[in-house]
């Protein structure tokens, strides 16, 4: 138990994963908001669960404290490297989220996708193929531009990689600059980090939650 959060291991759902509860329950016995995390390439089995899962994305130590204190987080793990296949596990994470939303308190309306690069990817393929259960999307360097419009609020964290196609992100999604105090349902932010800097930039940044928080499925958009 650290930082106002438990970690648990999970090995009986369709994927191992670590899932990270705040301490107490919600402020008037209301369901918590959550955020399903998707891993990077590097971050796949055999590399040890907690090692892997708390190199990037809101699990990572750096990251804001806001995450773990106020969002149920699930992080699943790939069986092995595989490259940018999410896609193929499209069920399974569904499995997993609707069983913590079912067993743990999430709020089913306030339930959010986000990614590290191949996982970026995964938030914008999971989106089509998950409808209905996620309130918004957080891809972070994803490293291909989404095939179809996601439906969906959508905050991208461009990174070295995702900058390539910058225009063509833009354009595709309908973003505006957050820099820039856009805080609107399609918004973007490249502050000319690195792949890595990118996420470790995100996923501190408790802007981009408190965004998260201000959407949900059960609200006008």
């Amino acid at each position: 138990m650290v930082g106002g959060h438990r970690l648990v291991l999970i090995e009986s759902s369709p994927l191992r994963s670590l899932l990270s509860l705040p301490f107490g329950g919600a402020p008037g016995g209301s369901l918590r908001p959550v955020i399903c995390f998707l891993h990077g390439y590097d971050e796949a089995a055999p590399l040890e669960i907690h090692r892997a899962l708390r190199r990037h994305g809101p699990l990572r130590k750096s990251s804001s404290s806001m995450a773990r204190e106020h969002f149920i987080i699930i992080a699943p793990q790939l069986p092995h490297p595989g490259g940018d296949v999410w896609y193929r596990y499209a069920d399974s994470v569904r499995q997993i989220v609707q069983g913590l939303l079912a067993d743990y308190g999430g709020d089913p309306g306030r339930t959010y996708l986000t990614g590290f690069s191949f996982g970026g990817n995964g938030v914008f393929d999971l989106a089509d193929l998950v409808p209905g259960l996620w309130a918004a999307l957080w891809p972070v360097d994803p490293t291909r531009i989404p095939q179809k419009d996601p439906g969906l609020p959508v905050w991208l964290s461009f990174g070295e990689v995702s900058r390539w196609h910058r225009a063509s992100f833009i354009r595709t999604l309908g973003l505006g600059d957050a820099g820039e105090g856009n805080t609107g349902d399609r918004v973007y932010l490249d502050q000319g980090l690195d792949h890595v800097g990118a996420a470790t930039s995100a996923y501190a940044d408790d802007r981009i939650y408190s965004w998260l928080l201000s959407r949900s499925r059960s609200s006008p958009r």
